[in-house]
């Protein structure tokens, strides 16, 4: 399933909030950036053609949405598009930006070197 940017904005909130109605998607989007409400109703319908996304439930005249998809099976997806983009398919520059850029205490320094050291058992 490819997604397009706007609409992995859409499913990072509703994986954060579900289930939750358009108005309420829309509410969180706005706090970062200027959107019409009918635009994320679009991006809502799109996702649910998709099979990304289902009806849940209803509120009065709104309906609830949750996911369909888990947010590990798009990440999956997404990874190698973003690598490219981003970092021009180099993962190391990927991995060495998101070390040096985030601030990391002990416990996820700990998580890191031991993904490494299963990393490395494994080959």
């Amino acid at each position: 399933m490819k997604l397009s940017e706007f609409e992995l904005d859409v499913m990072q909130l509703l994986w954060k909030y579900e289930p939750c109605p358009v108005n309420q998607i829309h509410s969180l989007l706005s706090e970062h950036k200027k959107v019409a409400y009918t635009t994320v109703k679009t991006i809502i319908d799109r996702l649910e053609k998709k099979n990304a996304i289902e009806r849940c439930g209803q509120q009065g005249r709104a309906i609830i949405y949750q996911s369909k998809v888990a947010q590990e099976t798009l990440s999956k997806q997404a990874s190698p598009g973003f690598i490219q983009r981003f970092f021009r398919g180099d993962s190391r520059h990927m991995i060495a930006h998101f070390i040096e850029e985030e601030e990391l205490n002990e416990a996820d320094i700990d998580y890191l070197q031991n993904l490494l050291k299963n990393k490395k058992s494994n080959k």
